[in-house]
């Protein structure tokens, strides 16, 4: 999978990563803040979500996959010398943090920024940073995982 390449296969890669990534990170982040007391509901909550009453874990991993989409976007504008780690805690926290904070949250009716309280801008940080850290990883198990060879063009004959 080519970092550049825009393919419809590549957006669906990066689609599904962006959900693994919430399954997997994002929901292993609210675990650890909820065993250490932080944050008072687990991992794979099942509150059913309006419209469509889907459980919120599965909306959140749709919009993880929402995001995937922008990772990819974005991706070939990431500074190589970056690491792959870094960046992808890096997009979690300025992409999907950002964008709940100072956009979703006064949509809702809520307080921009957790309110500017430290430890709940902390909390979303770490969750959103985990997510961000595991797509990054994901895509990169993907790239190596499911490299095809680039096409040959065909001996003059």
């Amino acid at each position: 999978m080519n970092r550049t390449t825009l393919s419809p296969q590549n957006l669906a890669i990066h689609f599904a990563c962006g959900f693994l990534a919430v399954l997997l990170f994002h929901q292993a982040a609210i675990f650890i803040l909820n065993v250490l007391g932080m944050i008072p509901n687990g991992p794979y909550q099942t509150r059913p979500i309006p419209p469509f009453g889907v459980p919120a874990f599965l909306n959140q991993a749709f919009w993880g996959g929402v995001w995937g989409l922008v990772y990819a976007l974005v991706r070939a504008r990431i500074p190589a010398a970056l690491p792959v780690a870094l960046a992808g805690f890096l997009f979690g926290v300025v992409g999907p943090t950002f964008f709940g904070w100072f956009v979703l949250a006064p949509m809702r009716g809520q307080p921009m920024a957790s309110g500017f309280q430290i430890p709940n801008m902390m909390r979303g940080i770490l969750i959103n940073g985990s997510y961000g850290l595991g797509l990054a990883l994901i895509v990169l198990m993907a790239d190596r995982f499911l490299r095809r060879p680039e096409p040959q063009p065909l001996p003059d004959a």
